[in-house]
């Protein structure tokens, strides 16, 4: 059986996730979570998260000009889409200092790391954005300063991760099993000290890093708490966060209260996958 799996890359973002998944020309999907909680809650859609993956490894970099957070005054602030996932924690971290969107800032939905990264090469009227790795490390690399990991600043949350459509997960139960159980045995061998010279020499070919940065980019990527989490487990008080947060910003589910995380998960399957899991 051949299955399409879509995660965030260089040639795809929200927007082609979410309309793949929906429509049935992906049948899984690798991204911050929060647009799972997006799709069943606004578009209505019947998918569900099935692992966890990351914390996100988000910081909030700015332009070298940009001193401190109230100098975003007046700017815009670059995000994937304007009403999910990072865009709500840099929403938050931006009210927690005075400031509002739409009336002290502006939103500019660029698309994914490495659009929000080219936006704020582009031009400085961008004053920031959210950047995971390895965009982070570029952006410093640039001279762009960072004002903060998101995690220090908000507490744990649930980022990456993988979600299907319901119906799908049922009628392929095995196959989606097998297929986390080779995502955590990839994961696992990612992040073994003996193998990082292969995998940095992967980062370097693929995502174009220099040595010096796909060394980086290892190092941080495997910090507990705020890069991969361990076998792609799903972290349950980073996801409370992460649907308190969307209430908070969005208006939740039901009139500003975060829903029952349970809602939007079913981990039975990753339970089912972790026992064909190679020790």
């Amino acid at each position: 059986m051949q299955i399409t799996i879509l995660s965030q890359t260089p040639l795809s973002n929200l927007e082609r996730q979410r309309e793949g998944l929906a429509g049935g020309t992906v049948d899984i999907v690798h991204s911050a979570v929060d647009n799972a909680v997006a799709m069943i809650d606004v578009a209505k859609v019947d998918i569900v998260i099935v692992s966890g993956g990351d914390s996100g490894t988000n910081e909030f970099y700015v332009q070298d000009n940009i001193k401190d957070f109230s100098d975003i005054r007046g700017k815009a602030i670059v995000v994937d889409a304007t009403n999910t996932a990072y865009a709500l924690q840099a929403k938050k971290i931006l009210g927690q200092r005075g400031l509002r969107d739409g009336t002290d800032y502006s939103l500019n939905p660029v698309g994914n790391g490495q659009r929000r990264l080219k936006a704020l090469f582009d031009d400085k009227n961008n004053a920031g954005a959210i950047l995971n790795l390895p965009y982070s490390l570029q952006a410093a690399a640039k001279g762009m300063r960072s004002l903060g990991r998101t995690t220090d600043m908000l507490g744990p949350y649930q980022a990456g991760g993988a979600f299907v459509r319901r119906a799908w997960a049922r009628d392929n139960a095995a196959v989606l099993e097998n297929y986390l159980a080779a995502f955590v045995e990839a994961l696992r061998w990612s992040l073994d000290p003996k193998n990082h010279a292969e995998a940095a020499a992967m980062l370097v070919d693929k995502l174009k890093l220099t040595p010096d940065m796909a060394e980086k980019n290892l190092v941080v990527i495997a910090e507990p708490g705020f890069g991969f989490t361990r076998d792609a487990a799903f972290d349950m008080a980073g996801f409370k966060n992460a649907l308190a947060l969307r209430a908070e910003t969005e208006g939740g589910k039901e009139g500003g209260q975060p829903a029952d995380p349970q809602h939007y998960l079913d981990l039975s399957y990753y339970d089912r996958a972790m026992k064909l899991v190679q020790e």
